[in-house]
């Protein structure tokens, strides 16, 4: 009976969110285009489905990913699991937090692999390149981006050490990659880190990095929790434009061994 209320209220909230792109669509289809809604029925139905699929979603978030991963990062990074029983730690030791750094690159890579934006992406990546970017190579490497970012991130919390120096050093890198890359990977590398942060990668993330920086001390979960996206967001970009460097270098290699053995 509790779910039941907790659920009608999230899908109430769930229409009220969704109802401003509802009247955005029937009120441009209608006085701008001023054409019927073509499959009315499909679309009503759809709209149902993406209500109903929305507010489930939200409902298993609260219920269940934001507790989980704010448990998990609270057993990992728990000063008794840590140091052992019976000890105090004051200042937070970051060579003592393996776990956590390769829980969260675990996390990071399994989340990025389930995401349905990235997904999405690579399916049409692979479909206009005729093939040649493949969705299991894509989504391996963003995926393989999230894990190296959010560890990465992990270790900034439990190191203390300020967010804006990892920021600024890994748009520098992208800045390198973005000049010296394929330009036909570019744009591809922008969205694939864009796409990181949807409706999987998020909640776990964001609860992993409140439930580490409540636990570790000298931590602070307004200050040192969050921050964690936006090193889920950058370093795919690295990766993708950093493969498509090599590829392209692999490639190269290959032609000129060929010519030189043609003219041998």
């Amino acid at each position: 009976m509790e779910f039941i209320l907790d659920f009608s209220k999230i899908l109430l909230a769930t229409c009220r969110d969704v109802l401003p792109i509802i009247i955005l669509i029937i009120g441009f289809q209608f006085l701008v285009l001023r054409q019927p809604i073509p499959h009315l029925r499909r679309v009503i139905v759809g709209g149902v489905y993406v209500v109903i699929g929305l507010a489930l979603f939200l409902a298993g978030l609260e219920k269940a990913l934001f507790p989980l991963g704010k448990i998990m990062a609270t057993q990992l990074s728990d000063p008794a699991f840590i140091y052992g029983t019976g000890e105090i730690a004051v200042r937070a030791d970051w060579s003592a937090y393996g776990w956590v750094y390769l829980f969260a690159a675990m996390t990071g890579f399994a989340t990025t692999i389930a995401e349905p934006s990235l997904i999405a992406v690579a399916y049409k990546a692979s479909e206009v390149s005729a093939g040649t970017i493949s969705q299991w190579g894509l989504r391996i490497t963003v995926a393989l981006g999230v894990a190296f970012g959010i560890s990465l991130g992990t270790f900034r919390i439990v190191s203390g050490t300020p967010l804006y120096l990892y920021i600024l050093i890994g748009y520098m890198i992208v800045i390198v990659q973005t000049i010296f890359a394929p330009k036909n990977i570019v744009p591809l590398a922008y969205d694939s880190g864009g796409v990181t942060t949807s409706t999987v990668t998020v909640p776990l993330v964001a609860a992993l990095g409140i439930g580490l920086s409540a636990t570790v001390p000298g931590r602070n979960p307004a200050l040192d929790g969050f921050g964690l996206i936006a090193f889920a967001s950058l370093f795919p970009i690295i990766t993708v434009m950093g493969y498509a460097q090599l590829t392209h270098w692999v490639t190269q290699r290959k032609t000129k061994l060929t010519e030189k053995n043609n003219a041998l």
